[in-house]
């Protein structure tokens, strides 16, 4: 039989100075036995369980495919995504048949560009989480089920993001139909060619959006939403004023036309967070070569929350879910008066160099935005389940006075060696033994779904929340999905 003992760290022994380390048996000695399995599924999954066969209903085919297309060909955001798409389409072809004027197409292309910007600011994120974190407890599962989906608002972004565009491909059609150059003036060639430079932008920021473009070029998906935008929104602010001048009355027409008031909404939100982009000092204190914690005395963080730093204002900015330092145990004077911090470790170009070079100063901007572990506030119980530097989302649960009652399962490599006694004394304060794998004592990862299994079971768990790359999050969230848990993982555009 395999050797599938974890450590557990208990508490402090203070007298040698060191974490009482305890190995037990947590997970099944090969794979979850038919009984273990079938007890940790909702009643209606247990009367269905093959118990000789040794194999749980949603094993079987035509289950299996169902949880697939449910949970990942159809799953929230895919949803989503296509209810923005397919509102947006039926009436751009009732529209186009009935016969529409090019301003009707260029207003509804506004509508959801505004409707995909401001499901990225900050103060609309803040309050949308707000909202629908404020479920209580009590609540019944399905309203929780439901709220807790609030992380693939992405699903609209994008939908209503391609939908502007298949609005504003109908305006520029219908006005070239109806531009004659023999009777045109050099207004009408200048909107002509606003139009179609508008046209490229907006078909740019679709392309690199792809998650394929997405996943291997980041940098370059940044920029372009960044610098498209801007120039999206300079360029249809000319093309409004130079339309208006057609119009009888300039102050008339734009007044009465939707996409004005719109592009002045769209305008004041994109502005915002640059109007509190500052440079901060940050504490960098060394964990290990793999990881660095940075602290920050520049505001005060909540549970949930997340701030975006740069080294250079125009170049890649980078999102980090934040901690508070209160629960700080420290002896080190220029540790004292921080107020919050993040963990970083080495996943790419930006954070091995920040790792080497361990910054001073760092850019910021808008304010502190709640994220993805902010629903888990609305269980009463729930299992955290992480690996690597993972661990710095999860401890934002610190900051919240009435957490849920948790267990912690982290897998990461040498915990201790990579990222101190101090990030274990917080982890302990969120689960007094939290079950800690140590891949570097077998040199590989250990399968997490056994392990999750038994935790909610014992622990009789509401939710597990999945904090890891992406392949270990699909696969952990689809395997308790698909066994009635509820289970949630940040997405790719969470």
């Amino acid at each position: 039989m395999e050797d599938r003992t974890v450590v557990v760290y208990g508490e402090k022994d203070w007298k040698k100075d060191e974490i009482i380390e305890t190995r037990i048996d947590l997970s099944y000695p090969t794979s979850p036995t038919s009984s273990d399995l079938s007890s940790s599924l909702p009643s209606p999954l247990k009367e269905k369980a093959d118990l000789e066969a040794q194999t749980t209903p949603e094993q079987e085919p035509t289950q299996k495919h169902l949880g697939f297309i449910r949970y990942t060909a159809l799953n929230v955001y895919r949803r989503l995504f296509t209810l923005a798409f397919i509102g947006n389409i039926i009436p751009l072809i009732i529209y186009l048949v009935k016969g529409a004027e090019p301003l009707d197409l260029v207003n509804a292309s506004a509508i959801n560009l505004a409707v995909c910007g401001l499901c990225r600011q900050p103060l609309v994120l803040n309050f949308l989480y707000l909202i629908f974190g404020s479920v209580p407890r009590s609540a019944p599962t399905t309203i929780k089920r439901l709220a807790c989906r609030i992380f693939h608002l992405g699903g609209v972004h994008s939908g209503t993001g391609v939908a502007s565009l298949l609005w504003y491909i109908g305006f520029a059609g219908l006005y070239t139909h109806q531009f004659n150059p023999s009777t045109t003036t050099p207004t009408g060639i200048a909107v002509l060619a606003l139009i179609y430079s508008v046209f490229a932008l907006l078909l740019s920021i679709i392309i690199v959006a792809h998650p394929t473009i997405r996943r291997k070029h980041h940098d370059v998906f940044e920029l372009v939403h960044r610098f498209a935008n801007w120039g999206i929104l300079a360029l249809f602010w000319v093309l409004l004023f130079l339309l208006g001048t057609q119009a009888p009355s300039l102050g008339q027409f734009l007044l009465h036309l939707p996409a004005f008031w719109i592009l002045i909404l769209l305008t004041v939100a994109t502005i915002h967070p640059w109007l509190l982009l500052r440079k901060v000092t940050v504490t960098p204190e060394p964990l290990s070569p793999h990881a660095v914690r940075l602290h920050f005395d520049h505001t005060t963080v909540k549970f949930g929350q997340g701030i975006q730093v740069a080294k250079h204002p125009l170049k890649d900015w980078h999102s980090f879910a934040c901690f508070p330092d209160r629960f700080d145990n420290v002896k080190n004077t220029a540790l004292e008066s921080t107020k919050f911090s993040c963990i970083v470790s080495k996943a790419g170009d930006w954070t091995k160099d920040t790792i080497l070079t361990q910054p001073t100063k760092l850019w910021k901007r808008g304010v502190p935005t709640y994220g993805f572990g902010y629903v888990f506030r609305m269980f009463s119980r729930i299992i955290v389940v992480t690996t690597g530097s993972g661990i710095g989302p999860c401890l934002s649960f610190l900051a919240d006075e009435n957490r849920p009652k948790m267990r912690v399962l982290w897998q990461t490599r040498s915990p201790m060696k990579t990222y101190g006694e101090r990030t274990l004394g917080l982890v302990r304060r969120m689960d007094e033994q939290p079950v800690i794998i140590d891949t570097s004592e077998k040199g590989k990862r250990e399968e997490m779904l056994p392990q999750v299994l038994r935790l909610v079971k014992e622990f009789e768990a509401e939710a597990v929340c999945v904090i890891s790359n992406p392949a270990v999050t699909k696969d952990v969230v689809f395997g308790l999905e698909t066994r009635g848990i509820l289970a949630y993982g940040p997405i790719f555009d969470s």
